[in-house]
C-alpha cells in the first residue's frame, strides 16, 4: 500500500517540486504586498494622491480598500496551501492598479505629493514597474504546491 502524501510537504506530484527559492519567492512577494498594504494606513495621502480623480466615492476610502486587497493577498500568498489563489489574486491586483498608475502619468504626476514623487517623470517610471510585479506573481502562483 502506498503511503500517504505527508500533508506539509513542499513537493508536487503533477509537477516539478517546489524549491526552497521557490518558498522564498513567494514570502518576498508576501513582504512585499504586506508592506504596502500597511503604507496604505500608515501614510494614506501618499496613495491617495494616485486615485483617479474620475473613481467614485472618496480617495480616502479607495486608498484604505486596495489596502484591504494587498493585505488580503499577503496572506493567500504567505500561506502555502493558499499560494496558488494568492499568487493569481496579487497578479489581478497589480493588473488592477495599473489604470490608476497610467492616469497618473497622463495627468502630470501625482501632485499631492511631495517631490520628488509630484512629478511626471516619476509617475511614468512607475508604469513599467508594474509588468515585473505581475510576472513575480504569475510564477508565485504557477510555482505554488498543490
Amino acid at each position: 500500500m502506498p503511503n500517504a502524501p505527508d500533508a506539509t510537504a513542499l513537493e508536487r506530484t503533477d509537477r516539478a517540486p517546489v524549491t526552497a527559492k521557490d518558498h522564498a519567492t513567494a514570502l518576498g512577494l508576501a513582504a512585499l504586498l504586506g508592506t504596502a498594504g500597511t503604507m496604505h494606513f500608515v501614510n494614506p495621502a501618499f496613495f491617495d494622491a494616485i486615485v483617479p480623480s474620475w473613481m467614485p466615492g472618496k480617495a480616502r476610502t479607495t486608498t484604505y480598500v486596495s489596502g484591504v486587497v494587498e493585505l488580503a493577498a499577503a496572506a493567500l500568498v504567505a500561506v502555502p496551501r493558499t499560494r496558488r489563489i494568492g499568487g493569481w489574486f496579487a497578479a489581478a491586483t497589480f493588473v488592477g492598479v495599473f489604470p490608476a498608475n497610467v492616469w497618473a502619468a497622463l495627468d502630470g504626476g501625482m501632485q499631492d505629493l511631495d517631490p520628488p514623487f509630484d512629478s511626471p517623470l516619476v509617475a511614468w517610471l512607475r508604469l513599467p514597474l508594474q509588468f515585473p510585479l505581475i510576472a513575480w506573481a504569475v510564477r508565485v502562483a504557477r510555482r505554488a504546491p498543490g
